[in-house]
């Protein structure tokens, strides 16, 4: 069985589907690296704009699996410490990987998302929750840390210190309508909508250039981390004129005037080749 499903139901769009469902796709060794080499896939396609992430069966993701670790690849010869390691690092490169890919991510939460499962969302660009969706940090109810996966970095960023030091300290449970309050999800819709509503984002996005939602993650993901108001200036004013460079405007004006939908094919503005 698969344990990443990977269809492309619309153009442009790539759907990643976490297939444990008789384990609320537990996050085993195998499954994660299973997702990171499927989020390098669908990161290397050019014709790829969003990727959406969701769970099959009634959870997004139980965080991890406690019962079936699975078996780390690669490991011959290593010391008890080095696999170890390598092993915590299998989890929390996805994090990265969903950072460093151009496309956005939509995690469309259908369910429990714990520990791991949250840390999951957290490195999406976008989080849209069923109802049922429940967001948890198990590490700290397990003896552990909630503090995996970046989420002791991202999740202030998203909502505030206070906030996420109330979720990653307390271990309580959050409900989708709580998240959407904090700022955590975006949207609440219907459960077994999570996936449509998101497909349907994806298909909005797909109408703008994938030049410019690329360079959009990029620079939202750098701001994250400059230190200055004019660092942050100083790479969007990069950005903007690297866009401005192509004929995504001059068609965006030409489509207004003609009442049609512009068609941005992020090629060179042509006029800036024309002389006199």
């Amino acid at each position: 069985m698969e344990l990443v499903l990977v269809d492309h139901p619309e153009p442009h769009v790539a759907v990643l589907t976490l297939n444990r469902p008789e384990r609320l796709n537990a996050l085993s060794i195998d499954l994660a690296v299973a997702l990171d080499e499927a989020l390098a896939g669908v990161g290397a396609e050019n014709d790829t704009w969003v990727v959406v992430l969701t769970g099959a069966g009634r959870a997004f993701c139980s965080g991890l699996d406690l019962k079936d670790f699975g078996v780390l690849p690669g490991i011959d010869g290593l010391t008890v410490g080095r696999i170890a390691q390598r092993s915590m690092r299998a989890y929390s490169r996805i994090v990265l990987s969903m950072r460093r890919i151009p496309q956005p991510v939509i995690a469309a939460v259908n369910g429990p998302a714990y520990g791991g499962g949250m840390c999951l969302t957290l490195a999406a660009d976008l989080r849209l929750a069923a109802r049922s969706a429940v967001f948890n940090a198990t590490g700290i109810v397990n003896g552990l840390t909630s503090t995996e996966m970046a989420a002791g970095w991202l999740l202030p960023r998203l909502i505030g210190a206070s906030r996420a030091n109330d979720l990653l300290l307390t271990g309580r449970e959050v409900g989708a309508a709580e998240a959407a309050g904090i700022g955590l999800v975006s949207r609440v819709v219907d459960d077994g909508a999570a996936l449509a509503e998101a497909l349907e984002a994806a298909r909005g996005m797909c109408r703008f250039s994938p030049y410019g939602l690329a360079m959009t993650k990029s620079a939202l993901w750098a701001n994250l981390e400059v230190g200055s108001l004019e660092t942050a200036i100083e790479l969007e004013d990069r950005n903007q004129l690297m866009l401005g460079f192509t004929e995504n405007l001059q068609e965006a004006i030409r489509a207004f005037d003609a009442g049609r939908p512009p068609v941005y094919t992020d090629e060179p503005r042509r006029d800036l080749f024309d002389r006199p």
